[in-house]
């Protein structure tokens, strides 16, 4: 579902091909998603190295993909970790990721970003601010509940950003395409490099 507006070009390989300058979609997934709630069954002892980004959280040793696609689920970037590293704090260092060359400057900012309930943020509202890009991030409830024990600037989300968000299912369909890799899936490789590779390669095939 893209926005009209200006419009850029993005290269991939053998191909050129125009694009309407869209809105974007964040989210993040786990490879090897465990059970929610149980104690992890691994006895693995230490720590895993750093170049592997893996890291244990409820579901036991995973990885999480934090991931920015365009507004016709084509993957833009993504920025690898632990499983145990929350969503919100990698919001930022995900959408620095986003480089999509054209005539002149390369894009680096979205118009419009939609992420769910994993990233709203004071830091991440303000980053956003800062740059000119719109959000459509809906609150969680103890969000709500602290804002109307200190009312501050209020955050717009009615029917309109209501509507807007319908579209952040673009972000799922875009995990949907990277998860027919079995290999992406269940994350066979050892090392965060080696991952990162399979998925550069079918981000690639998915512009192509």
């Amino acid at each position: 579902m893209c926005r009209s507006g200006r419009r850029f070009r993005v290269r991939s390989t053998g191909s050129c091909r125009w694009i309407p300058r869209s809105r974007v979609s964040i989210s993040m997934a786990r490879p090897c998603p465990g059970s929610q709630g149980d104690p992890s069954n691994d006895k693995k002892s230490g720590p895993e190295p750093p170049d592997h980004a893996i890291g244990r959280s409820r579901g036991g040793l995973t990885t999480k993909i934090h991931l920015v696609c365009d507004g016709k689920a084509r993957a833009l970037a993504f920025v690898l970790t632990g499983g145990q590293v929350a969503d919100t704090s990698m919001f930022t260092d995900v959408l620095d990721e986003i480089h999509v060359p054209g005539r002149g400057p390369a894009r680096t900012r979205p118009d419009r970003v939609l992420a769910d309930k994993g990233y709203p943020s004071k830091k991440n509202r303000a980053w956003l601010r800062e740059r000119g890009v719109k959000a459509t991030i809906p609150e969680r409830g103890d969000q709500i509940a602290h804002r109307r024990k200190r009312p501050g600037r209020p955050i717009d989300f009615g029917d309109e950003q209501r509507e807007r968000y319908k579209g952040r299912n673009v972000v799922e369909r875009c995990f949907n395409v990277v998860k027919q890799w079995r290999g992406l899936a269940s994350r066979y490789d050892k090392t965060a490099r080696s991952y990162a590779a399979g998925l550069f390669l079918s981000a690639a095939l998915q512009w192509i």
